[in-house]
């Protein structure tokens, strides 16, 4: 009988996890749709039909995840196996790009093809050659918008702060140095917070509505994405902190953290364009 084959590459084991991961989603679904419409006689913005699917998809990242920390702690994630996890993690920010680059299209858009009195319809729009000149018109007359040189300045601040933490964190991780990257990265989940709490207020004292202007669906589609997906680094991040503080995570193999760095710094770069464009543009363009 011949030898079992010996070769670089992580052939995994039979797993539930994915299954389990479509009947999450797909339960989530069916529940988003009977909170928005209605369904099998539920009332229209009943909040609880949210809750199956999300407790099954925080379930499912849960389990299945934990079994990806496992095989890595095993030797499961050579070298050869590594590159392809950091290929796979590069085209997700690739495609989270893709997916803020829209946001960004439909807020110009608007900006420059927006009709030129109030009451048009896009049936009225400007030709492009005059499009550039109504970018003064945007936001339209009666939007009051954020001061951009208060909150928002400041939660510039903190995610470009945040930047330099976590990379402190990682480079005192690859060095070894593990209580100064549990330091350093206790003060960027810190940091991380606090840009959602500042967010939170600034949503507070929003001057204009979802939906009350295009101006403002434009606004709070682009902000609050990128505030979900601070969210989501600051757990990332989190969740790193915990396998450090549990030795789950060495100089040598600590590939979860370099992940979580990359999509912290790809969060802080779309802040910055987000700030010198939806705030910090339309504010000039209103005389201010």
């Amino acid at each position: 009988m011949a030898e079992d084959v010996k070769h670089d590459y992580h052939l995994v084991n039979p797993s539930p996890w994915p299954l389990l991961g479509a009947v999450a989603v797909t339960t989530l679904a069916i529940g988003g749709v009977t909170y928005m419409k209605g369904l099998f006689g539920i009332e229209q913005g009943q909040l609880w039909a949210l809750a199956p699917g999300f407790l099954m998809v925080i379930w499912v990242m849960i389990g299945w995840w934990r079994e990806v920390i496992k095989e890595g702690r095993t030797g499961d994630h050579t070298p050869v196996v590594e590159i392809g996890l950091k290929y796979g993690m590069v085209l997700f920010i690739v495609s989270e790009i893709m997916f803020f680059a829209a946001w960004f299209w439909s807020f110009f858009e608007f900006a420059i093809f927006f009709p030129a009195r109030v009451g048009d319809t896009f049936d009225h729009l400007s030709p492009v050659w005059e499009g550039l000149n109504n970018f003064k018109e945007f936001p339209p007359v009666g939007v009051e918008t954020f001061d951009p040189f208060h909150l928002p300045l400041m939660n510039t601040l903190i995610l470009l702060l945040s930047g330099t933490t976590v990379t402190a964190a990682h480079h005192s991780l690859q060095h070894g140095k593990y209580d100064n990257a549990k330091l350093m990265l206790w003060i960027t989940v810190i940091l991380g917070l606090a840009f959602s709490g500042l967010q939170v207020l600034e949503y507070s004292e929003a001057q204009f509505t979802f939906d009350g202007t295009i101006y403002g669906s434009a606004f709070f589609m682009a902000t609050g994405f990128h505030g979900a997906h601070v969210v989501i680094g600051t757990i990332f991040l989190a969740i790193c902190l915990m396998r450090l503080y549990a030795n789950n995570m060495t100089a040598e193999k600590h590939l979860g953290f370099e992940f979580a760095a990359w999509y912290w710094h790809f969060v802080d770069v779309v802040w910055l364009f987000l700030f010198a464009f939806v705030y910090v543009l339309p504010h000039l363009a209103l005389g201010h």
